[in-house]
């Protein structure tokens, strides 16, 4: 029986290099995109079929919950809601985050997940931003491990898989250089879809990731 696996790939350097990861430890991959009515909306989605051709995938689902928009609470769906300049050394929840956003696009995942009869759940977590967002934990994913074995069919066996979870954004990047992943594809930005602005979060931290990798990123930024 074929392995597959479903990745989750915002277009962002983090799923992009869990991608390259799962390409290695899968003998099929499945990539899904999500939409939330956020500010990049249309580059991310690029970005993400970018990096589905880069790896010749055919199995793609891009789809939008727009109403997490709706819903509000977060500055990267809501243009009234400032997107502040970063502050990497807050232990605040920033005003990018996304109510509860993870578990719908886990849910998203595991519904597709059945169908395809996926073994593994791939998502580019990492536990660096979780100060700021708690679905970005490591006991998040061990909790929404169990809702799956509980809430699926007693044939359904998916684990989620969150590879790069422990790692600094520094050996994110190594990690990408070394699977030779396509980094120059990928897009971090919260507020801009041409040239990435360099100061939201987002940016601060990959910007910072290649510094301390002492690499250069390949993408150009305004700032």
């Amino acid at each position: 029986m074929t392995d597959l696996s479903i990745v989750l790939v915002s277009g962002g350097m983090d799923s992009c290099v869990t991608a390259a990861i799962a390409a290695r430890q899968s003998d099929e991959l499945a990539f899904l995109h999500i939409s939330y009515g956020q500010r990049t909306e249309a580059r991310e989605r690029k970005a993400f079929n970018d990096i589905a051709d880069f790896y010749k995938v055919e199995k793609r689902l891009d789809v939008s919950i727009e109403y997490l928009a709706r819903i509000g609470g977060s500055s990267l769906t809501d243009e009234r809601i400032e997107i502040a300049p970063a502050d990497l050394e807050s232990k605040e929840i920033p005003t990018s985050y996304v109510p509860f956003r993870n578990a719908n696009m886990l849910s998203i995942a595991v519904s597709w997940g059945e169908v395809l009869g996926a073994k593994k759940i791939y998502i580019g977590a990492v536990a660096e931003d979780s100060s700021g967002y708690p679905d970005c934990r490591p006991e998040f994913y061990e909790a929404f491990q169990r809702v799956i074995d509980t809430g699926t069919k007693p044939d359904t066996h998916i684990e989620i898989r969150s590879p790069i979870i422990c790692l600094t954004k520094a050996e994110i990047v190594k990690k990408g250089i070394e699977l030779e992943a396509p980094l120059h594809l990928t897009w971090s930005c919260y507020r801009n879809e041409v040239v990435a602005c360099g100061t939201c979060d987002s940016c601060a931290l990959r910007l910072r990731g290649f510094e301390r990798a002492n690499l250069r990123d390949p993408i150009f930024y305004s700032n």
